[in-house]
């Protein structure tokens, strides 16, 4: 019995030791597995960067054969933000060109006139005789408001008889006009309180009692934001990024819809090896590194070189600005993928829906008050989302919390051209241009 089990005992350490042997062999074999799969995974990886630079430096070789692609993508920014930065340098319109015609010529008339004049948007280029010859003026073109006093305006004043004090605008110029009516309706009003002081003056009363009668409630204002109510600073800062954003669309369009109308596309997609990740970084990463320079360099000369307000800092600027690069990108990739192999009707779509979003952008109109269909289509625009941000961040300086969903909106629209990315398979393999 003793032999016997001995031979089972044996036999057990013999299997035991077989077993062991088994899980070595099958260990050895998954890590020669694995290492394989690292091997591929690594020989795949270095196809692929060798196919994304190769493709880059194609499209590097492309902007010097094609200058008036690079004119555009960089002469037409720093146009705009020359243009604009210079036209808006004073910020609001001053000394706008304005008509007076004082048929009362009092001593009260004439320093109501004077103080309207010191005013800053408001400057008296001329005072005619008669109203008729400022109306003619103002059709000329020659100034944008009259201010009219009639004849027997004080002396109805001084007996309760409420004269009228007329203002006409020429509202053909909005801006212009807005400013002229909004300075010469606080004039109006003046006028009136200009009056009773001097009724209240040859009763006998005292200055500060006059002054505790006809304006009991001093009012402060304090603009938040934007405390010198600079127009540059909101316009100047949505407009140009705005047209480099329209520029982005336009020249991603035509960056891909070029190799339709040149027969390339099929070489592209084989030089990419069939992957359209690394066709389209291939194509945009050096355009995303030119407009990111670019809308940095705008931010530079926003709140660095013209002071312009910042409360969130320069860097975190430069980061939304560079998602809106990408957000800009990636809506001219979709319109492209919306008409594969059509690059007219690409670049057409761009501008139309690119312009369109200066308007639904909520910068001119609040969004809010549209309608609700211009309320959801405002969401597709990257203008309008970085526009939010600007305001949230830029200007009132709120924490991040209140701008995640735009800055998630951004990337969404960014990588909403993969969930398309079928088309613009077929258009490789199966599309030719068409005009």
């Amino acid at each position: 019995m003793m032999q016997i089990s001995s031979v089972f005992c044996l036999i057990r350490i013999i299997c035991e030791m077989m077993n062991k042997i088994d899980s070595k062999r099958k260990g050895i074999r998954v890590i020669c597995e694995i290492c394989g799969d690292i091997r591929t995974y690594h020989d795949r990886v270095r196809i692929m960067l060798k196919a994304l630079w190769i493709i880059m430096r194609r499209e590097l070789r492309a902007f010097g054969q094609r200058p008036i692609f690079l004119v555009i993508m960089m002469v037409a920014p720093l146009g705009f933000l020359w243009m604009f930065t210079s036209l808006m340098q004073a910020g609001l319109p001053t000394k706008l060109p304005a008509a007076l015609v004082d048929e009362d010529n009092t001593h009260v008339t004439r320093q109501l006139t004077r103080i309207l004049g010191t005013m800053e948007e408001t400057r008296f280029v001329m005072k005619p005789c008669s109203f008729t010859e400022a109306r003619q003026a103002m059709q000329r073109g020659e100034v944008y408001a009259i201010f009219h006093i009639p004849k027997g305006t004080t002396e109805a004043a001084l007996t309760q008889r409420q004269p009228t004090i007329s203002f006409y605008t020429n509202d053909s110029y909005y801006i212009a006009a807005s400013l002229l009516m909004k300075d010469m309706r606080k004039m109006g009003e003046m006028a009136g309180l200009a009056i009773t002081r001097e009724t209240m003056r040859a009763r006998g009363f005292t200055d500060d009692q006059i002054m505790g009668t006809i304006q009991p409630i001093v009012v402060e204002s304090h603009p938040l934001g934007n405390p010198h109510l600079n127009y540059s600073v909101v316009l100047s800062n949505l407009i140009v990024p705005g047209l480099l954003m329209l520029v982005i669309m336009l020249t991603t369009s035509y960056a891909f819809g070029i190799e339709w109308k040149r027969g390339r596309q099929k070489k592209l997609y084989n030089m990419g090896g069939g992957n359209l990740v690394v066709i389209i970084l291939g194509k945009l990463l050096p355009q995303t590194a030119l407009y990111t320079i670019l809308f940095w360099l705008i931010d530079l000369v926003f709140y660095s070189y013209l002071q312009f307000p910042c409360a969130c800092g320069i860097p975190r600027m430069m980061l939304w600005g560079f998602l809106a690069v990408l957000a800009s990108q990636g809506f001219g990739l979709l319109m492209f993928e919306a008409f594969p192999g059509k690059m007219r009707m690409a670049m057409s779509a761009c501008s139309l829906l690119g312009v369109m979003q200066f308007s639904l952008a909520g910068f001119s109109f609040p969004v809010s008050a549209m309608d609700l269909p211009f309320q959801w289509l405002s969401n597709i625009f990257p203008l309008h989302h970085y526009f939010l941000i600007y305001v949230n961040q830029c200007l009132n300086g709120y924490n991040i919390s209140y701008v995640w969903p735009n800055v998630a909106a951004l990337v969404a629209i960014y990588l909403l051209p993969q969930l398309f990315a079928f088309r613009l398979k077929d258009a490789f393999l199966n599309k030719e241009y068409k005009a």
